[in-house]
């Protein structure tokens, strides 16, 4: 019903001082957090891999991708495993950490809608920003995020 009516089921993803919306579809799993096994000589940002369904994933702090500290994790702190969208990860996924549950919920034209006012800075991986009731998530570029990660877990 939500796709006829052009409502995308998404997930509001909290982090430190923002919001991330993710389509639904991207998402391969919410799990506990669990301390990464760190990578040699990485960017901050490059919190190093965990183990998912066998695999060894890599997990990145959004917050650092966009140049700002990394939040400390703590009992409400969740990874958010992304699908691979291309083939340059192994795991075929990719995560995130979460500074809570994200939260599901459907967004369609009539709920979002762009914040002309938000410049996005060149460096961060954002498409853009919304305004959604009293929320303005951001809106990831998963392609540029993805490469970013793949870049560094290839290094």
């Amino acid at each position: 019903m939500a796709e006829a009516t052009g409502e995308i089921y998404s997930l509001l993803v909290p982090l430190g001082h923002a919001r991330l919306l993710v389509p639904r579809t991207c998402v391969a799993e919410i799990i506990a957090y669990q301390a990464p096994a760190a990578a040699a000589n990485a960017p901050a940002w490059y919190l190093g891999t965990i183990s998912w369904n066998g695999r060894n994933v890599p997990l990145a702090s959004f917050e650092g991708l966009c140049g700002q500290p990394t939040p400390a994790a703590s009992g409400r702190s969740r990874i958010v495993v992304l699908h691979a969208l291309g083939e340059r990860l192994d795991a075929g996924a990719h995560a995130l950490v979460s500074q809570g549950f994200p939260q599901l919920l459907r967004v369609g034209p009539d709920v979002v809608r762009p914040d002309p006012g938000y410049v996005v800075p060149e460096a961060d991986p954002v498409l853009c920003r919304v305004r959604m009731a009293n929320e303005s998530p951001l809106i990831p570029d998963l392609e540029r995020l993805e490469a970013l990660i793949a870049d560094e877990t290839n290094a």
